[in-house]
Order: C-alpha cells, then structure tokens, then sequence
C-alpha cells in the first residue's frame, strides 16, 4: 500500500522544492537496501541551486537556521522525489541535523526542528516523525549553516 498522501500534503505547505543537488565528491546522495532508502548528507540548495551559507550564532540568528534545516529539508524530499517518489515513503525512521555554529550556541534541536516539522507536514506525525539526533560542529562544507542524513523505509 502505497501513500498517495505525501505529494498532496507538500503541496499544502505552498513550498517550492529545489532541484536536487548532484553528489559534489565520491558517494551516493541515496541508496536503496531492500525496504530501507538512506539519504546521505545534504545541505540547503536554493532553488537557483546555490547554497544558503553562514554560520549559526555568527553570520545566522537561530530562527534563520531553523530556516536553512527546512530548506535541507526540501533539498532532501527533491532527492526523494526525482530518484524514488514521495509516495514511496512509509515513513521516516531516523534524522541526523548537523549545525555549524559557535561553540556558545546551544539549540540545535531548535534549528532541526526546521526539517523535521516539514517531514511531519508531508507524512503526518505518526509517520514524518523519526528519532533523531542534533549536534553541534565547528564547520561544515562550504560553511553551510546545517547539514542532514536521514534514513526512511519504503512502502
């Protein structure tokens, strides 16, 4: 069974998705293992594609990072939609959120919640709604503000 519920929901939120960004070094932006699809990290892709790009607590306040998480978050689900469908997703099962920002800074889940409020937008809270960890770094590629891997199972 399939949910053909996730499309109209992004639909809903009135968000424009960007276009989903090529792997820039030697991975994969996703794999496919049996009923399981893992994103790996993505960072927040404009949708001119360029990147949103600062540091959290120096360049960025808290609520622009918040920002930059959803639009990971919309970098992901353009992933999803362009290799997979967004229908295809049963549900998300686990959310990393990397922060670059000062040492000082303390609320990443805060500026996570940025993604995952989106991914409940899209598959309802019993579904969009994984565990998950946000963690503080030093730095992040091209000094993007927030970096996200997540893992989901497939219908």
């Amino acid at each position: 069974m399939k949910n053909t519920k996730a499309e109209e929901q992004l639909e809903k939120t009135g968000l424009t998705l960007p276009p989903a960004p090529s792997p820039l070094g030697v991975y994969k932006p996703f794999l496919i293992d049996g009923k399981y699809l893992y994103l790996s990290g993505h960072g927040p892709v404009k949708n001119d594609k360029s990147l949103i790009i600062g540091r959290i607590g120096e360049d960025m306040d808290m609520e622009e990072g918040k920002l930059a998480a959803q639009q990971v978050g919309l970098t992901m689900l353009s992933t999803i939609k362009t290799h997979v469908g967004l229908d295809k997703v049963k549900r998300v099962i686990k959310v990393l959120g990397m922060v670059n920002c000062t040492p000082d800074f303390e609320r990443h889940p805060y500026v996570i919640n940025g993604c995952s409020e989106l991914f409940a937008k899209v598959w309802g809270e019993e579904n969009g709604i994984g565990v998950r960890s946000a963690v503080g770094f030093g730095s992040l590629p091209d000094n993007i503000p927030v970096e996200i891997e997540a893992l989901f199972e497939l219908y």
